[in-house]
């Protein structure tokens, strides 16, 4: 039995990974992350320098064969600091979108299959939470918590639970009323179960790509909460903050602002065009 589930799995993922491969823009954008993952991994084998390394005697140099992207106005190299600056923005993409879809998930699955009351009162209190505007809450929880890699996490993330919340619940009011449900409620499996091992495995297809694309998006808004002075902090670099500190020099110096937000456009990108092509390959309609 064990050996038949196994299969099936491995064949959904297969059946999806060679629709996925037709989609060229798709695989470029995956390959692209995962470029992007392993120069934050190595960067301190891949950067040429550390990144608090200052320099005052070769401050603002636009580019040489020692500094390919130049340096700052502390003389710090540019490409050191937006290699390491890679694993602050990831880790706030990845760990408040993590943090988020797993709350929003289980809030969604309680209000989908319970319905009734416990369905109108999330919802309801939902429906108040998202009329903050999504930018205004992070911030304010930002400037509340305190301005911090964690705290930016923390604050991007309670700001996206809503989201997949309704979207788990509207793919759960599909799923419940399929028979395998009716068959399993029927033998007096528990409902803990029922949620964990039969709704959410069917219903999770569209968070898959929600969640791949709110990753560019958390990365994003953890640039802009940088560039404001409330996520990542001096010394450490991080893709926002470094963006920030060249608003001073950017008719002499744009290169400082370009460099690192050209990476925050490439990420964002690279995250929306593999979720384009996630949504297609998921889709059941495309199959073929």
């Amino acid at each position: 039995m064990n050996e038949v589930k196994l299969k099936k799995k491995k064949s959904r993922l297969a059946d999806t990974w060679r629709r996925l491969k037709k989609n060229k823009v798709a695989v470029v954008s995956l390959v692209v992350l995962i470029l992007l993952f392993l120069m934050a991994l190595f960067a301190p084998l891949l950067a040429p320098y550390d990144y608090d390394e200052v320099n005052y005697s070769n401050s603002f140099n636009h580019g040489d064969r020692e500094h390919l992207l130049g340096t700052d106005k502390l003389g710090r190299d540019v490409l050191s600091r937006i290699l390491y600056g890679s694993r602050q923005s990831l880790q706030i993409g990845i760990y408040s979108t993590a943090f988020a879809a797993v709350f929003g998930i289980f809030i969604g699955a309680i209000a989908g299959y319970f319905g009734g009351w416990t369905d109108n009162l999330l919802m309801r209190f939902l429906d108040i939470y998202q009329g903050i505007p999504m930018f205004l809450l992070t911030v304010t929880m930002a400037a509340v918590l305190g301005p911090s890699l964690r705290n930016a996490i923390i604050a991007i993330a309670i700001s996206s639970i809503s989201g997949y919340a309704r979207l788990m619940r509207a793919s759960i009011l599909t799923v419940r009323e399929m028979e395998y449900i009716e068959a399993a409620k029927s033998i007096d499996v528990s409902t803990p179960r029922i949620i964990r091992k039969h709704i959410i495995p069917n219903a999770i297809s569209p968070l898959i790509v929600s969640i791949t694309m709110s990753l560019g998006g958390s990365v994003l808004a953890g640039a802009g909460l940088s560039f404001i002075g409330l996520g990542v902090q001096p010394p450490i670099p991080e893709w926002g903050a470094m963006i920030s500190e060249a608003r001073s020099f950017l008719r002499a110096h744009g290169y400082l602002a370009m460099y690192p937000g050209l990476f925050v456009m490439i990420t964002v990108l690279a995250f929306n065009l593999l979720g384009d092509g996630l949504r297609d390959a998921l889709d059941p309609r495309q199959k073929r």
